[in-house]
């Protein structure tokens, strides 16, 4: 493991840069919010980071306690990456980010590359804000399908629970939304009000569990 690099300053936004400040590792959080993931999981999920890199941030994030290693049993016998209780608390730092940062996505630049399941956690925000109750919800993009977990425990309760995943939900969800992520770009930045946006037809709600049911008459 590389040397713990730190700013040595009693601080306790300095302690938390020690830990995450370094390039890729929020990003790491991101992709493992989503439950656990393999090595190649994560690396074809974060365009432009090194292999050399990659394997660097998560022994480091090991040696944080923000992260463990197990193998799956077989016959998957892969090693997979998981948060621990302490980097499932900065769930909501990523969403603050991201909140913050949502002012910066003006149009999509020709070397950005895109995932479905990164417009997660600002749609889990819109969700948990319109204060609709719980459930799963299903969202369907041109550039793929991913599914959040909206209410239930709170964050850093054990066992860590993951709040979203990439592609379909794997039982049948409360609510399935389609909508184009041009949308989904205006719900991040606050442009556009989620429950606006279903009147206005931007999303499309279907399902008939509490979630679809509350979206359609708010």
């Amino acid at each position: 493991m590389s040397p713990r690099r730190s700013y040595d300053q009693y601080c306790p936004a300095a302690r938390a840069l020690d830990a995450v400040g370094d390039r890729w590792t929020l990003l790491i959080v991101r992709e493992l919010l989503a439950g656990p993931r393999r090595y190649t999981d994560l690396h074809a999920d974060l365009p432009g980071v090194s292999t050399d890199v990659l394997a660097s941030r998560l022994r480091d994030m090991e040696r944080d306690g923000l992260t463990t290693r197990r193998r799956l049993p077989p016959p998957g016998a892969a090693f997979v990456y998981e948060l621990t209780e302490r980097g499932s608390q900065l769930l909501p730092v990523l969403q603050a980010l991201g909140e913050w940062g949502a002012s910066a996505l003006e149009e999509r630049r020709p070397t950005d590359a895109v995932r479905a399941h990164w417009f997660a956690l600002p749609l889990l925000r819109c969700l948990e804000e319109a204060g609709l109750g719980e459930g799963v919800v299903e969202v369907r993009l041109d550039e793929g399908q991913f599914h959040v977990r909206v209410g239930g425990p709170a964050v850093g309760d054990a066992p860590v629970h993951p709040v979203y995943g990439d592609g379909p939900a794997p039982e049948g969800p409360d609510a399935r939304l389609s909508l184009d992520a041009e949308t989904c770009t205006a719900l991040s930045r606050g442009t556009v009000l989620l429950m606006d946006a279903v009147r206005d037809g931007r999303i499309d709600v279907t399902g008939e569990g509490t979630l679809a049911k509350a979206l359609r008459e708010a």
